[in-house]
């Protein structure tokens, strides 16, 4: 699942493909670790202003996942504008800061310098992310966010497309509150799944009865069950 970065893409892809740290009970950084992110963000902020001057649709006032070897293909728009280290630790910068992490979490594609999308998401980034991203909320404030973050990964793992199997191998890491998580997440989807299925076949045996008829038929939300019979048709 992990890949290291090679010299085309040195740290760009590393905030997803790391080991994602603890999920639940995390502890605030010591004050040493503080100065010392503050002082990283002042040496690479002048590389970080360059860059969102180049490309805002991407470095702006939003973030958008990049591409891979977007570390390359900036060194070759512009040869003469970045410095090969500075341009190297401002991009490791950004793709840890929680908006850059924000966005690879709500699943975006990876986009080029144009701005244009290139590529799917793959879904252990997009999990990986989500991880860290919760992580990081729940240090700031004292309320659970697991369920949050539980739903935030029956939403990921729809998404993918991928059997539970498959999603699992692709996602499991070191930190077992984080698996234990996934297990629910996983539990959770499939019991969705079972109900949304069996709902699609109540409503084709209705005999063309309206959504709305229908719902109203079960003491149903029409919007939900709506929901639910186009998860149940997507999936056949």
């Amino acid at each position: 699942m992990n890949e290291s970065p090679t010299a085309d893409q040195p740290a760009i892809d590393a905030a997803q493909q790391a080991a994602p740290a603890p999920a639940v009970d995390p502890q605030a950084p010591p004050p040493r670790e503080k100065k010392r992110g503050a002082a990283r963000a002042a040496e690479v902020q002048p590389t970080l202003e360059k860059l969102a001057g180049f490309y805002p649709h991407l470095f702006g006032a939003v973030f958008r996942p990049l591409k891979r070897g977007i570390f390359q293909d900036l060194l070759e728009a512009h040869p003469d504008a970045f410095d090969k280290d500075a341009l190297k630790e401002a991009l490791s910068f950004h793709t840890r800061s929680s908006r850059y992490l924000t966005a690879v979490a709500a699943g975006q594609q990876r986009h080029d310098l144009q701005g244009q999308p290139v590529e799917a998401m793959a879904p252990e980034h997009v999990h990986h992310a989500l991880l860290e991203v919760f992580r990081r909320r729940q240090a700031r404030g004292g309320e659970d966010l697991r369920p949050k973050l539980r739903d935030r990964i029956v939403q990921a793992f729809e998404a993918s497309g991928l059997s539970a199997e498959d999603y699992g191998q692709l996602v499991r890491g070191r930190d077992e509150s984080a698996n234990a998580l996934l297990d629910e997440a996983l539990a959770i989807a499939a019991e969705r799944r079972a109900k949304d299925e069996a709902l699609l076949r109540a409503f084709e045996a209705s005999g063309g009865a309206s959504v709305e008829a229908f719902a109203q038929m079960y003491g149903l939300d029409p919007r939900a069950a709506a929901a639910s019979l186009q998860r149940a048709r997507r999936r056949k």
